[in-house]
């Protein structure tokens, strides 16, 4: 593993690793020492969850995930149990981690739990300490470190708001030790004024799906902990880094006051040299992540990439500069000097100059600039300033917002593609334009009782809802597929999911073996690469709040599982004993098995999914992050085939649902 010669803002999970930790397996005599603490500092923590679920002393800050309530100190020192628990788990005790890291992680824990135990919370200190907290999506418990500057006065940050840096390491296949005992302890660079973060992401998946909402939930919990001014919060990486920081930065380019790209991807086929397209129900989706599509955006987020001379990767910097200069946008494009997949000094000092620079600056007050271009291809990324869009005419087709406003009358003008829904902050003008129309009420429209406006665009042109139509829309939706409803099938593992196995005689025992297989499946591959334990709970005992808070998964079919059977007369499909019917053709439940995504006809806010875990699998997490995008669209039909590890599975037919959730005719 590279060393570093001295400290800097480049923090050791943001660089490329160039020599792997030697592979040194625990003696049996180690491990069982390790077994031992850890199982010690697991009953103590416990014993300390039940004195504050009781009432007793808290610890730390509170929140609250699904209804039950976590401290933070308790998070902290659970994140790093977990870590021991995990890597004896998975026998990770090379490349990412040795027992010697994994002592030291006992070390630290032991230290955090005298600190919680004594007579006031933990005490926040300059420099890095590792901090955790639960994740919404599986609750699971997640780590983060954290920096804070020199002369660091927690009663001052309360009082005063803190700027945030964000700050994404690259793949270098670490885990939970690795990451802890790497960066606890570090000393902060005497210039840092700001808080600082290091984002975990779950291990190594470019910050897609928990990968992302990590990015977001740590924000969340270093903002519960501290004063943090959302004005102000740079994101930067560095490799693997920086194909999240692409992605987030131009996904959500208001969130950034600056952002930052190290090398990463920001394509499939050119990244991975590809000249055949794959298939529709695979290429389509490819828009959700490829975040060349979406360079109109750097409008929006001052951004600078790096990529060194040398570098295979300075191509994505390149792609995006060509991107930029077509659509007229600005970007800062740093190329190294004689350097390969690394920083030179002088690069990375223009580097961090620019977002230190733009981080002062901040985001504009709001309601945010009126003149603003945005695109999409999904209701997933659809915010920008004061627009949401809701609905398009088409997913995965461009979709474009372009403002210019009027002074003169208090008019926004909106010029709008592929667009069908969309919601305007009321305080950004009077009245609205859009696509030439005559102007709509927006500042006093809705009654002015409702923080947003929605209009709609019908076969005479767009139409603004009235305060009823609105509260309507907002709580039933209009069936046709929006944000955080619109797929596909992996969209649903973003954010809180529960699967279901049923307990009843299943129509078809081939398939029922098939799902069962395919939930152990899923099981050990979201603990393995996505750093969680997949909640699992029979059919008997879901509850109207478990519909009310999570996608629910379902597994088996309408004989086995009495969730599927509640619901699958309302799915588009023809399920009987024997066979499965989808877009007019027929399968046999005995060799084939439905997978597929669908709004819960019980919840229309929340996901139903039917057989299937992530469609990403193993092989896709070894081979390269630009492979984890979506392999079934929205609904495939797989035909499975016992073999000696499981099954194997061929894709028969795949498809994506239209945005009205149905199958156009072929």
């Amino acid at each position: 593993m590279r060393s570093l010669i001295r400290f800097s803002l480049i923090v050791i999970f943001t660089l490329v690793y160039t020599q792997p930790l030697t592979a040194q397996a625990p003696s049996a005599e180690e491990l069982e020492t390790l077994k031992s603490q850890t199982k010690i500092m697991r009953t103590k923590l416990e014993e300390i969850g039940e004195v504050w679920k009781k009432g007793g002393r808290r610890h730390g800050v509170s929140y609250v995930i699904d209804g039950e309530q976590f401290m933070s100190d308790y998070a902290d020192l659970s994140v790093h149990v977990k870590a021991l628990e995990w890597i004896v788990k998975h026998d990770e005790f090379s490349k990412k981690a040795t027992i010697k890291q994994a002592n030291a992680v006992v070390q630290q824990a032991d230290a955090l739990l005298r600190e919680i135990q004594g007579k006031s919370e933990r005490q926040y200190r300059a420099g890095r300490q590792i901090c955790g907290y639960i994740s919404e999506v599986d609750h699971s418990v997640q780590p983060y470190a954290l920096t804070l500057p020199q002369n660091f006065d927690p009663d001052r940050s309360r009082a005063k708001r803190m700027p945030l840096y964000v700050v994404l390491h690259g793949r270098g296949g670490q885990n939970e030790v690795g990451f802890i005992s790497k960066n606890a302890g570090k000393a902060p660079d005497e210039k840092q004024t700001w808080i600082q973060i290091d984002v975990f992401g779950r291990i190594d998946n470019a910050y897609r799906w928990a990968g992302e909402t990590d990015v977001f939930e740590a924000i969340s919990d270093v903002s519960r902990r501290f004063s943090i001014d959302d004005k102000h919060i740079t994101l930067w990486g560095f490799s693997m880094g920086g194909a999240g920081a692409w992605h987030l930065g131009v996904h959500h380019p208001d969130k950034w006051a600056s952002a930052g790209a190290g090398a990463g991807f920001v394509d499939f086929y050119i990244y991975q040299k590809k000249d055949e397209k794959l298939p529709s129900y695979q290429d389509k989706p490819l828009r959700i992540y490829d975040a060349i599509n979406y360079a109109i955006n750097l409008g929006e987020v001052p951004f600078v990439g790096y990529g060194g001379d040398q570098d295979s990767q300075l191509k994505s910097g390149q792609l995006m500069l060509e991107q930029a200069e077509k659509n007229d946008v600005p970007l800062k494009l740093i190329i190294g000097k004689d350097i390969g997949h690394k920083f030179t000094p002088e690069a990375e000092a223009e580097f961090q100059a620019f977002l230190a620079e733009h981080n002062r600056e901040g985001l504009p007050a709001y309601p945010g600039p009126k003149k603003i271009r945005f695109v999409t291809y999904t209701p997933k990324y659809n915010k920008c300033h004061w627009l949401e869009i809701e609905e398009l005419d088409e997913t995965y087709q461009e979709s474009l917002v372009e403002s210019e406003y009027d002074g003169t009358d208090g008019t926004l003008n909106l010029e709008t593609k592929n667009l069908r829904v969309i919601s305007i902050s009321r305080d950004i003008a009077d009245q609205i334009s859009i696509d030439g129309e005559p102007p709509l009420p927006l500042r006093d429209a809705a009654d002015d009782l409702l923080p947003s406006v929605y209009y709609e665009k019908l076969d005479a042109g767009w139409e603004v809802l009235d305060y009823d139509e609105s509260r309507d829309y907002q709580e039933n939706g209009s069936g046709r597929k929006r944000h955080n409803v619109q797929g596909p099938i992996d969209d649903a593992f973003m954010s809180s999911f529960v699967c279901v196995r049923g307990t009843g005689v299943p129509w078809s025992k081939e398939h029922q073996a098939w799902a069962d297989w395919t939930l152990k499946r899923f099981d050990n591959e979201f603990d393995k690469w996505m750093r969680g334990e997949v909640r699992i709970i029979d059919d008997n005992a879901v509850t109207l709040d478990t519909m009310l808070q999570s996608n629910l998964i379902l597994f088996g079919d309408p004989g086995s599982n009495s969730m599927i059977n509640r619901i699958f007369r309302e799915l588009p499909v023809e399920w009987t004993k024997d066979s499965i019917t989808i877009n007019g053709k027929t399968w046999p439940m005995s060799q084939h098995g439905l997978a597929m995504i669908f709004p819960n006809p019980l919840n229309p806010h929340k996901y139903v999914v039917i057989n299937s875990g992530m469609t990403t699998h193993e092989a896709d997490f070894k081979a390269s992050n630009s492979w984890l995008f979506p392999k079934l669209g929205d609904v495939a039909v797989l035909k499975f085939k016992k073999a000696d590890k499981g099954y194997e599975e061929t894709t028969e037919w795949a498809d994506i649902f239209n945005d009205d959730w149905e199958l156009d005719e072929k």
